[in-house]
């Protein structure tokens, strides 16, 4: 999700060919529309042109099958998804779209409709008995915004609309396809601070989403508080309101590394999106909100706070060729099951220190991310992570 897309037109036909067609918003009556990720991003170096874009759209398909399994499988169910691994995700394609594409005599880049056969998904799940819920909830409203706590003196700059890297990442992320559709809004007017201020206590919390509702005219409204922390190095990110598996609300901080915020933003948005769909299939496979505490996110969309993420510590050195394989890594490391608690330090041209949860550990680690193509390698004590050449 890090790699600009820029639009251009370069063997369309030849995709188009190799994959039934399919409009650009790839919508689908009731549960089928959950097989599709929508505005997907791929990307691939090679020889030539021609190799890169065939490595992109494979990758590319195998990601996004990824991501398809990762949004309507229950959390608590993740590890069950291993058990599928050696699928062909090809096998299961039912229409490429291409949004917008670039080129160069070695790189392809583009953004990807990808829809998937839902009945032959569903077919695959049901007989390895892996649990999942393809049924979309209600829509419901987003608020993407930002609080200066230091504005306080002025109230009415407080909070304000998303802007910058806050604001741009939501229209990026598929809400429309979700098992918890979203609809981002902007904040209206009659709704002061002391109505968002509210949300933050536990004693007002109520009284807020309330008025949010009213405001609104449905019951369904979240907002998506992001406030960058730049002593502490971080940023807090509040979710609260009312979505179809009730009224939460989650306060979580994530990271700021090495300064990039604009990618500390972009995850906490992907997360929040990843709670609400956490909540909604919880509530709809036999469990509660609660078990969505299981989420790779350390999330709690249950309650009130990040919940102590589960698993052996495992730190390493990721060590890449260029920004390219480095996005690719930690896209990885973002969608692979069970893993938690990423954390990345320091970044450098050609390297960075990780460190994550994972039941087993390192050896549990290195055998899952071995079929991402990454190896995972013990050196004598540190872990290194490459590509696999």
């Amino acid at each position: 999700m890090h790699a600009t897309m820029m639009t251009a037109r370069f063997a369309v036909l030849t995709l188009v060919a190799a994959f039934p067609a399919v409009g650009p918003a790839m919508a689908k009556p009731g549960a089928d529309r959950t097989y599709t990720i929508a505005n997907y991003p791929v990307e691939a170096r090679a020889a030539n042109a021609v190799a890169a874009k065939d490595t992109a759209i494979a990758d590319g398909q195998k990601a996004a099958f990824r991501s398809l399994l990762k949004r309507i499988v229950p959390v608590t169910s993740y590890r069950d998804i291993e058990r599928i691994a050696a699928t062909d995700p090809a096998t299961l394609i039912d229409g490429v779209a291409v949004r917008s594409e670039r080129n160069s005599a070695t790189e392809y880049i583009a953004s990807l409709d990808i829809s998937f056969q839902a009945a032959e998904v569903r077919d695959l799940l049901n007989r390895q008995g892996i649990p999942f819920v393809d049924t979309q909830a209600p829509a419901t409203i987003i608020l993407p915004l930002t609080r200066d706590a230091k504005a306080a003196a002025g109230p009415a700059g407080e909070f304000r609309a998303a802007s910058g890297a806050w604001g741009a990442v939501w229209p990026t992320l598929d809400l429309a396809n979700s098992v918890s559709p979203l609809r981002a809004e902007t904040l209206k007017p009659e709704l002061g601070p002391d109505t968002l201020r509210g949300l933050y206590d536990d004693a007002t919390r109520t009284a807020s989403i309330m008025t949010l509702a009213a405001a609104y005219g449905t019951d369904q409204v979240v907002v998506a508080i992001a406030e960058v922390d730049t002593e502490g190095r971080k940023v807090n990110v509040l979710l609260a309101g009312q979505d179809g598996a009730g009224p939460f609300a989650l306060n979580r901080a994530y990271r700021l590394n090495d300064g990039d915020l604009a990618y500390t933003l972009e995850l906490a948005a992907v997360v929040s999106q990843g709670v609400l769909e956490g909540r909604w299939k919880a509530v709809n496979s036999g469990g509660s909100v609660a078990a969505a505490a299981a989420s790779p996110y350390s999330a709690d969309p249950g309650g009130y706070a990040a919940t102590s993420p589960a698993g052996d510590d495992v730190a390493f050195d990721a060590q890449f060729s260029g920004q390219t394989e480095w996005n690719a890594m930690r896209r990885v490391l973002l969608e692979a099951p069970g893993i938690d608690d990423i954390r990345i330090g320091t970044v450098s041209a050609g390297n960075a220190s990780v460190s994550v949860k994972y039941p087993g550990g390192g050896p549990a680690l290195a055998q899952v991310l071995a079929s991402y193509g990454i190896a995972l390698t013990d050196t004598g004590g540190l872990w290194v992570m490459r590509q696999s050449r």
